[in-house]
């Protein structure tokens, strides 16, 4: 028997965007049974994050927005700046409490959606579509079924890789004494920070207004750092190289986000699909997931609203995909050293074109005259070594 058309588990960025994108009505005219599923409070709720996507102006959740950019820039190791304005395009920069407080305004005066607090057991395909189980917050057993399940929760074990590297982080937002921040302005790669024996380090600066800002000490590497380590990292950083002068830190936020070659499975069951981050939305060379999250859920609620079967489609496409699994094996062997690479990308190419090409929205000839500005040898050299390499589940 089925409760609903569609469950959702996990109210997420991917769990969230799928809710709000099925309010519509469908093809027949009644509007999709949702029960979108949350854990309850506890050591399972995540901590507030920062999402951050570029598009034009006018998006769907610019109402909602912390702060956003029209200048970008990057730093080289040895203090060059390269600035532009990506036009169309703007820098967004996306709270989870916000994105979380925005929709739930949406949902709540749709009938048709019903939110759910469940700590969920296992969601498993069974005759005539899908089940979840789970307990409430008092421990009870709870049983939700419906035609089709969506599953956003990470996976324990990442998916067999050739590589496997961690984007991992620290932020503070910090509040300085004195005006310390040019607000117009949002610093994407700063490699100013001293790099590691393995991967690359950078920082991060999104200023919210010229006392104000998030500023994160980031590594690609494939293991992540003691919270000490971050904490150092952040003061050399914020002291040395930015020259903050006094400041106080009014939050922190912290998180590894997995870049892979890993093939994701996103149809797991008849009727159970993954979608967001564990069914594959996060771009393997850059840890974007939000805007490739919001390309995901759009394609699935139409063919649900249109009555087809709504298999996630790819979020990458096999050559965007072979082009970061080629990028992520010449970072972690050293092949390319990744602070000289990410720099000259951002010096030699229209930044407008590079945010696509890093977006997954470049066409061919663009990704070739990209390519031609990368250490060309070393990626070929990578190019015929990646067919050899065995690929190896990672714990996540």
């Amino acid at each position: 028997m089925q409760d609903a058309d569609a469950v959702i588990v996990g109210a997420g960025a991917a769990g969230l965007s799928l809710a709000h994108r099925l309010c519509a009505p469908a093809a027949g005219g009644r509007p999709l049974r949702v029960v979108l599923v949350d854990a309850p409070g506890g050591p399972l709720t995540p901590p507030e994050r920062t999402w951050c996507y570029w598009e034009a102006p006018g998006g769907a959740f610019d109402q909602a927005l912390t702060a956003s950019w029209e200048r970008l820039r990057v730093h080289g190791p040895g203090g060059e700046a390269t600035a532009g304005r990506p036009e169309p395009f703007r820098y967004k920069m996306l709270r989870s409490r916000d994105f979380e407080a925005l929709v739930a305004a949406r949902l709540a005066g749709q009938e048709a959606v019903v939110r759910a607090e469940v700590t969920v057991e296992s969601v498993r395909d069974v005759t005539g579509g899908a089940e979840v189980r789970g307990r409430d917050a008092a421990g009870r057993p709870v049983t939700l079924r419906a035609r089709w399940a969506f599953d956003s929760r990470p996976a324990g074990l990442l998916p067999p890789a050739r590589t496997t590297l961690q984007q991992h982080f620290r932020g503070w937002f910090v509040r300085t004494r004195r005006p310390a921040f040019d607000p117009t302005t949002a610093d994407l790669m700063d490699f100013r920070t001293p790099q590691p024996g393995h991967g690359l380090s950078f920082g991060y600066v999104l200023p919210l207004n010229d006392c104000a800002a998030l500023v994160e000490y980031t590594e690609f590497s494939r293991r992540t750092l003691a919270t000490a380590d971050y904490e150092r990292a952040l003061r050399h950083y914020t002291g040395q190289v930015l020259r903050l002068g006094a400041f106080r830190v009014t939050a922190v936020e912290q998180g590894a986000i997995p870049m892979t070659d890993g093939r994701f499975s996103r149809r797991v069951g008849r009727s159970v699909f993954r979608i967001g981050t564990a069914g594959g939305a996060t771009r393997p060379s850059t840890g974007y997931t939000f805007a490739s999250v919001q390309r995901q859920t759009a394609l699935i609620a139409a063919a649900l609203l249109a009555g087809r079967p709504p298999v996630p489609p790819p979020p990458h496409t096999a050559w965007h995909r072979a082009m970061d699994a080629v990028l992520l094996r010449a970072l972690d062997s050293g092949r390319v050293d990744g602070a000289e690479f990410f720099t000259e990308l951002f010096r030699t190419v229209p930044m407008e074109r590079l945010l696509r090409f890093l977006d997954g929205r470049s066409r061919l000839w663009e990704d070739v005259s990209i390519g031609l500005r990368t250490p060309v040898l070393p990626m070929l050299r990578t190019v015929a070594e990646l067919p050899l390499l065995p690929r190896r589940t990672t714990v996540r």
